[in-house]
């Protein structure tokens, strides 16, 4: 007997479930730093959280970033920015949905590493003497800033005037402790890592990023020619590019 050619349908696979992007900025800017790679991470169809980092310190930032890991049920795809990567790093090691770890001009601490130290072991960084006064806090510790009439030329060199100037305007402190904080057991030795940063980055050394994407045995490694320490704002494309492929490592 002929059997009809849709007797038997054939079940459809579900689709695989996207992880979840969860992005983490550095000092000296905010979740808005985000805005593009989330435009097109969004039109890719990616669920993206943009958290606010607290930029008080290693351990306590990673506690805040865990707990808002904790609230999301699938797959995740941890990012970090600049200091954003000290706090990933610490954040994702008791977490099994992190699935990966994007850097993107990111720092990717060893245990007993601080991100100043980092910073410092490589030439190439001017941050230092663009930094105003610290604002000593009431209950202890100092808030650091970048001046903003240099703000430009040290952290966003690549960016229109006009949006460099808002966020020079906006930017968020870091306490100066923070900085100087040591990481303790950096997942990228267990999780899967991914790097990104511009070739004229002024915060953090090309040669301290090549260093740590190797010691990190970095699944890929992109150096965006011409780009500046914000490199997800001024090149959001390639970055939003490789946290995608990031996911499906």
């Amino acid at each position: 007997m002929a059997l009809s050619g849709n007797t038997y349908a054939q079940a459809e696979k579900p689709a695989p479930v996207k992880p979840t992007v969860v992005l983490v900025h550095g000092a000296f800017t905010d979740a808005s730093s985000w805005n593009g790679v989330v435009k097109i991470l969004e039109k890719d169809g990616f669920s993206v959280v943009a958290a606010a980092n607290p930029l008080r310190g290693v351990a306590n930032d990673a506690a805040y970033i865990s707990d808002v890991l904790s609230s999301i049920g699938s797959p995740i795809v941890l990012v970090g920015h600049s200091y954003g990567g000290s706090v990933i790093s610490e954040a994702a090691k008791d977490n099994a949905n992190v699935k990966a770890l994007v850097y993107v001009a990111a720092f990717a601490p060893d245990a007993g590493e601080t991100a100043a130290g980092l910073a410092g072991n490589f030439p190439g960084s001017t941050l230092g003497p663009t930094l105003a006064p610290p604002v000593p806090l009431s209950g202890g510790g100092k808030d650091l800033y970048i001046q903003q009439d240099k703000f430009r030329d040290q952290f966003a060199a690549d960016v229109p005037v006009a949006e460099a100037k808002l966020m020079a305007a906006t930017q968020r402190p870091i306490t100066e402790a923070a900085l100087n904080e040591p990481q303790t057991a950096p997942a990228w030795k267990k999780i899967p890592a991914l790097f990104i940063y511009g070739n004229k980055d002024r915060n953090i050394p090309p040669q301290a990023s090549a260093f740590m994407a190797a010691r990190a045995h970095s699944r890929e490694t992109v150096v965006v020619e011409g780009a500046s320490h914000v490199v997800m704002v001024s090149n959001p494309e390639p970055v939003a590019r490789l946290i995608e492929r990031a996911a499906v490592h």
